[in-house]
């Protein structure tokens, strides 16, 4: 697998783009270069010939004469006048050979000596019948002129040429080349660098923002900005302001809502905790009033004292459920049997209210480190939902347990089933942000984003009966979880 920045797809713009003209200034170079290069070696080739021929035919007419006679000095002679006359072409040595391929005279006698053969590596390269053959490597030239007299072969005339010079300025034409190309290639990468930074500059600024978003921060693209940009780019920033507000008043509108169902579940709550706290008081003040009267009968005051006891067990009970649940407890990472049991009395107005029956299984440990206000809350909505869906005398089951890695919470309840939009909000991994449209279930969607916050997630299965069952899986630390098996 390729490291992120070496695979090119995941190459900035401002890094692709000069890369690209870069690469394509290169093959533009190679192909001018080798033209270029071309078209000189041509004319110096040509030049050579040119030169090599003007050559040849001075030492032609010069040795001609000479040749017919077999005369060494006299042909020893003009070729050494012909090295002094030729500056622009430097022979290493000339050789006027005789038609047996022995040696007449030469420029370098001591290297081709008079009546000698002509070594074979001289002869080999003649022996295709070219007049001009050039070797780059060695840098020299070899020519050759065939000296003739009314059809009848009277010699040959041979030279080697120094052509390093025109080797040199070859090298020196192409490293020109290759400097300017460099430097060309360099300029305009720099150039498109800066030109796609600043093309893609309005892009940068659209996606610093977008990421703002993402963070939960909406921020306006300011309107300085959007007009020194261009009307396509200005055009974008405009919608990107247009779609940043509709955010801002969704978000405006969600909080809203949400404050709105946390006071419409409070003064739920409210009359709930007012139903349960009345229901006693008239038992209590009919126990008050039996005392006042028959305050010295033991057996009165025994059943009277006993009344007063229930009533304000029951009132405390209520109270403390409450207070727990809303306010949060001395230690909000921890969370206990008796936390979770306090719920059956903040909706026991509604499972007496619709003739409900609680069916109510609490299998957790005394202690267990979990954020317990915020299960608590979300499991108290779910259990408000629940008794709110389900049948005029029907069953809610709640159940609590320690399953695994997780703390399992389970609301099950016989109404006709949760609808799909909130299903699907349930189940969906990503952040909550606002209920779905067209519902009122802002209590699942509280319930949702607590327990998203606690990297939780929900099983949702509906009966084919009917019912929903809601499952609520918040995972605990592994010691936790060792703890609570043991």
């Amino acid at each position: 697998m390729k490291a992120p920045l070496l695979n090119p797809k995941n190459w900035p713009l401002q890094v692709k783009v000069p890369l690209m003209v870069a690469a394509m200034m290169v093959a533009v170079a190679t192909a001018i270069t080798d033209v270029v290069l071309s078209r000189l070696s041509d004319g110096q080739e040509q030049n050579l010939a040119s030169l090599a021929g003007a050559y040849l035919d001075g030492i032609s007419t010069a040795v001609g004469p000479n040749l017919q006679r077999r005369d060494i000095w006299e042909t020893y002679d003009a070729l050494d006048r012909a090295r002094d006359s030729y500056q622009g072409l430097r022979a290493r040595y000339a050789i006027v050979v005789l038609p047996d391929n022995t040696v007449l005279a030469a420029s370098d006698p001591e290297a081709f000596p008079v009546h000698s053969p002509i070594p074979e590596t001289l002869r080999q390269r003649f022996a295709s019948g070219s007049e001009l053959i050039i070797d780059s490597k060695s840098e020299r030239a070899w020519i050759s002129r065939t000296l003739a007299q009314e059809g009848i072969a009277l010699g040959r005339i041979l030279a080697e040429i120094d052509i390093g010079d025109l080797l040199r300025e070859r090298s020196q034409v192409l490293l020109a080349l290759v400097a300017v190309n460099a430097v060309l290639t360099l300029a305009l990468a720099i150039a498109g660098y800066m030109v796609v930074r600043h093309m893609v500059q309005p892009v940068s600024l659209l996606a610093r923002h977008v990421e703002q978003i993402r963070g939960g921060a909406i921020e306006r693209i300011d309107d300085r900005e959007i007009a020194r940009h261009s009307p396509e780019f200005a055009g974008l920033f405009r919608r990107f302001n247009a779609m940043a507000d509709a955010l801002r008043e969704r978000e405006i509108l969600a909080q809203r809502l949400a404050d709105e169902e946390k006071l419409a579940l409070l003064g739920k709550l409210a009359s709930g905790m007012a139903h349960e706290v009345n229901n006693p008081l008239g038992g209590l003040m009919n126990a008050v009033d039996t005392l006042r009267r028959h305050g010295e009968r033991a057996d009165v005051r025994e059943t009277a004292i006993g009344l007063l006891d229930r009533g304000l067990r029951g009132i405390r009970n209520v109270v403390r459920a409450t207070l727990v649940t809303y306010k949060g407890v001395d230690q909000p990472g921890h969370l206990g049997a008796k936390d979770v049991d306090d719920l059956q009395f903040l909706v026991h107005h509604e499972t007496v209210r619709r003739h409900l029956r609680l069916d109510w299984r609490n299998e957790l440990p005394a202690d267990v480190s979990a954020d317990g206000a915020a299960i608590r809350q979300a499991a108290l909505n779910l259990l408000l939902n629940a008794c709110v869906a389900s049948p005029i005398g029907g069953v809610v089951a709640f159940g609590a347990e320690i399953a695994g890695p997780d703390l399992t919470v389970t609301i099950a309840d016989q109404g006709p089933g949760i609808p799909d939009a909130i299903r699907r909000m349930m189940l969906d991994s990503t952040p909550v942000t606002m209920p779905p449209s067209g519902t009122t279930g802002l209590g699942v969607w509280t319930a949702v984003r607590l327990v998203r916050r606690m990297n939780g997630r929900f099983e949702v299965e509906t009966a084919p009966q009917g019912g929903t069952n809601i499952r609520i899986l918040v995972p605990l630390q592994a010691g936790e979880t060792m703890n609570a098996v043991a």
